[in-house]
């Protein structure tokens, strides 16, 4: 398959475009930096763009077979008013001129990211695909993105929009900005701790991308995340365990909002997410439990 990664420079596109080359696919990627300096391949070719803006950029997607969006700028920064508008232009609007770029009438399938954030702050309540979302920022903002990714459906394409939880890989996500706390002897639960942690390896989150990518019923909404959510504290306590580290140094919730505004409300939030389309569908998880997952990421 001939294969365009938009936010192709970022920690999962980068190790997705290094797996969908191994397999013998090509890949177009498109981001920010001037040059992609970790991928180097034959059947690889880098386009630096800024895709919230038209341009010729577009024109490589006349001849793709598949489109995987991850483009966005990061939600872990303190959240002012023109940076809350990055967040959400990123995205919106990168996914809007790529709808544009697909031609009509082409057998194509467009993977988009969406994030669990699309649930809101939903405390105990289990979430599968056709949970209602929330109403805060960034629901409001995956409720807007997933929409206009679903516009391509009007060219005929095949759409899944995957609502990513945390992703957990090796150098890079959000384990290295977690890490250097544990290391310190300063890790453990944020806030109460008892609230639902959404999460998925990166290698779980590859295989479901190109699991969607073959299989052509598979569309709509899709919860990227493993299938045994854990709570803050049980997340925390594992993470430390691993390194050797105590786990029982709690960020008070005051602290997290006084540090963090707006954003430390989301990471206090609780998403008790499953993945219930991926498992009937028959996909297996590698790494279907938080313990066996870091284990392999921190061995």
């Amino acid at each position: 398959m001939n294969i365009f990664i938009s936010g192709g420079t970022g920690f999962v596109g980068s190790n997705l475009a290094r797996y969908l080359l191994d397999k013998g696919h090509s890949v177009i990627a498109a981001g920010t930096s001037p040059i992609h300096n970790s991928i180097s391949h034959e059947n690889f070719r880098y386009i630096s763009a800024d895709t919230t803006e038209k341009g010729p950029w577009q024109e490589s997607l006349k001849d793709v077979d598949a489109l995987v969006n991850l483009a966005g700028r990061t939600i872990f920064n303190r959240w002012s008013e023109r940076y809350k508008k990055q967040i959400y232009n990123s995205r919106i609007l990168t996914t809007r001129n790529l709808v544009e770029a697909i031609p009509d009438d082409k057998e194509i399938v467009l993977c988009s990211t969406s994030a669990v954030g699309y649930y809101g702050n939903r405390a105990e309540e289990i979430l599968n695909e056709e949970a209602l979302p929330g109403n805060d920022f960034l629901a409001t903002v995956s409720i807007n993105w997933e929409k206009e990714a679903f516009q391509a459906e009007k060219k005929g394409a095949r759409v899944a929009v995957m609502r990513f939880g945390v992703v957990l890989g090796k150098n890079g996500g959000a384990l290295a900005k977690m890490i250097p706390a544990f290391k310190s002897f300063a890790g453990g639960p944020i806030g109460s701790g008892d609230q639902w942690f959404p999460w998925i390896h990166l290698d779980d989150l590859i295989s479901a991308v190109v699991f969607i990518l073959e299989n052509q019923d598979l569309k709509g909404p899709v919860n990227f995340c493993a299938p045994n959510p854990v709570r803050n504290r049980d997340f925390a306590k594992a993470l430390g365990k691993v390194l050797g580290r105590p786990s029982f140094m709690k960020v008070p919730s005051f602290m997290i909002r006084t540090l963090m505004g707006e954003m430390g409300t989301i990471v206090m939030s609780s998403q008790r997410t499953v993945p219930d389309k991926l498992l009937k569908n028959g996909f297996e998880f590698q790494y279907p439990d938080i313990e066996k997952a870091l284990d392999d990421l921190l061995e």
